[in-house]
C-alpha cells in the first residue's frame, strides 16, 4: 500500500501514523500490542518460526507460530552520550538528539551540534530555520546523497551489484554536492550502500543542511 500522491517526500508524524492507521484498517491487520518477545526459533522440518513473549498487561506467557518472523526492532533505538570532560559543569542545555523537538527555543543561541548522522544534520537544519547561531561537528568522512539518489540506487539493486551502485552515486553526489572538502567535509573513500551493509553506518540524507553549509549558516 503505497502513500497518498498527496503526502509531502518528507512527512510529518501525524501523516505517518495515520497512513499506519489506514495501513492496519485496510488490510483488516488486528495488532496485539505490549508483548515482549522473549525467544523465537525456527523449524526446519516444519519450516515455521515459533515465537514466545510475554503480555505486559497480564504477565502471561503466550506462544505464536508462523510462517514468517519480521524483525523490526530499529538500529538505533538506544540513546548514546559519551562521556566528555566538563560537560557535567557545562552551564547551558545538553541534549540527546532523541529530546529534541524544534529549534524554536534555541532562537538567537549559540548551538552546537555533535554528530553529522541524518539526525545531527536535520537538527543543525531546522535550528538555522529557528534562527540558531548553528555549528556542527564533522569528525569522520560522510556521503551526502539525495532522496532521489537513494530511489534510484534502491530500484539498481535489484539488478545490479552493489559496487557498481556505489560507484555511480558517488558521480551522482560529486555532481550535485561538488567539492565538499571546501565546507570541512570528506567522502569517504568506500561507498554509501557498502559502509551501510559492513559498517552499519548510513550516507546523510540531505534535506536542506547542504545549502545552509554552503552558504555558512551551519558552521562546520
Amino acid at each position: 500500500m503505497s502513500f497518498p500522491s498527496s503526502y509531502p517526500t518528507y512527512m510529518p508524524k501525524n501523516m505517518f501514523t495515520q497512513y499506519l492507521d489506514d495501513y492496519v484498517s485496510h488490510f483488516k491487520i488486528s495488532p496485539l500490542y505490549q508483548r515482549n518477545v522473549e525467544f523465537a526459533e525456527y523449524n526446519e522440518v516444519s519450516k515455521t518460526w515459533f515465537v514466545k513473549a510475554r503480555n505486559a498487561n497480564s504477565g502471561e506467557d503466550e506462544k505464536y507460530c508462523a510462517k514468517f518472523l519480521v524483525v523490526a526492532t530499529g538500529e538505533a533505538t538506544n540513546p548514546y552520550i559519551p562521556e566528555v570532560e566538563g560537560l557535567n559543569t557545562f552551564p547551558g542545555k545538553v541534549l540527546h538528539s532523541t529530546q529534541f523537538k524544534s529549534g524554536k527555543e534555541f532562537e538567537n543561541k549559540n548551538v552546537l551540534v555533535v554528530g553529522s548522522g541524518n539526525s545531527g544534520m536535520e537538527i543543525a537544519l531546522d535550528l538555522v530555520n529557528h534562527c540558531a547561531k548553528t555549528s556542527i561537528i564533522v569528525r569522520s568522512p560522510v556521503h551526502f546523497i539525495s532522496r532521489e539518489m537513494v530511489d534510484l540506487a534502491k530500484f539498481m539493486l535489484k539488478h545490479f551489484q552493489l559496487s557498481l551502485v556505489d560507484s555511480l552515486l558517488v558521480m551522482l553526489s560529486k555532481l550535485v554536492y561538488g567539492d565538499l572538502t571546501k565546507y570541512g567535509i570528506t567522502r569517504p573513500t568506500e561507498g554509501p550502500f557498502y559502509m551501510k551493509v559492513k559498517y552499519g553506518k548510513y550516507p546523510v540524507i540531505d534535506v536542506g543542511a547542504y545549502k545552509k553549509i554552503k552558504s555558512g549558516e551551519i558552521q562546520v
